[in-house]
C-alpha cells in the first residue's frame, strides 16, 4: 500500500521534528554550550527524530488501511510549550497529531492508535539490540533511542484526553496493558 502526503504534511512533520529535536537536545546538554547542544542535536534528531516521525506514519498507514483521510499536523502552541518547556529541564512533546477522516469504529480506531506506541516499542528493542555492539558512541546513541522511545511509547499511552493510550484501552484493556508491559522496561532499564 502507498501511502499519500501532501507538500503542507511533510513541511508539517518536518517542522514539528525539528522543534522537538530542539528542545531535546536543550534538556539533554545542561548548560546550553553550543558544541554539546549540537552534538546532543544529533543525536537527538536520530533517535527521538526517528520515534516521532514513524510513530505518526504508523497512525497514517492504518488509517489510510482502513480507507480514511490522514494527514498529520502539527500543533504550534503546544511546539511552543515544548521549547519553553525545555528551558526549565524538561520536554512536554505533543507536537501535533495525525487527523483522520473516515468511518472508524472502536476496534479501527484502538488499532490506528496501537500503531503509533507499538512502533516506538520495535524501534526501542532495535534500539535495545544495537546498544550491546559497536562502539561506546554506538552504545550511548543507542541506550538514548531505546530509553526516548520507551518513553515516547509511555507517554502515550496514558489513557487520556486525546493520547492514544484512552483509545486502545476502550478498544481492548489486554492489548493495552501488554503494551505499557512493554514500555516499562525500556524506560527504566
Amino acid at each position: 500500500m502507498k501511502m499519500r502526503f501532501s507538500r503542507v504534511e511533510i513541511t508539517e512533520l518536518i517542522k514539528a521534528w525539528f522543534v522537538i529535536t530542539i528542545a531535546v537536545a536543550i534538556v539533554t546538554s545542561g548548560k546550553v554550550e553550543l558544541g554539546i547542544l549540537l552534538l546532543n542535536f544529533v543525536i537527538a534528531a536520530f533517535t527521538v527524530g526517528i520515534g516521532f516521525v514513524v510513530h505518526e506514519l504508523a497512525h497514517k498507514f492504518m488509517a489510510q488501511k482502513y480507507n480514511c483521510f490522514a494527514e498529520f499536523r502539527a500543533d504550534n502552541k503546544m511546539l511552543v510549550i515544548s521549547l519553553i518547556s525545555a528551558f526549565f529541564g524538561f520536554v512536554f512533546a505533543a507536537p501535533g497529531a495525525v487527523m483522520i477522516w473516515g468511518r472508524i469504529d472502536t476496534e479501527k480506531n484502538g488499532k490506528i492508535s496501537l500503531a503509533g506506541p507499538l512502533s516506538n516499542l520495535v524501534i526501542a528493542g532495535a534500539f535495545f539490540l544495537v546498544a550491546f555492539t559497536g562502539t561506546s558512541w554506538v552504545q550511548v546513541v543507542a541506550t538514548f533511542g531505546y530509553k526516548i522511545n520507551g518513553w515516547l511509547a509511555l507517554f502515550n499511552l496514558i489513557p487520556i484526553g486525546g493520547l492514544d493510550g484512552s483509545k486502545i484501552l476502550a478498544w481492548n484493556k489486554l492489548v493495552y496493558g501488554m503494551c505499557v508491559a512493554a514500555a516499562i522496561p525500556f524506560f527504566f532499564l
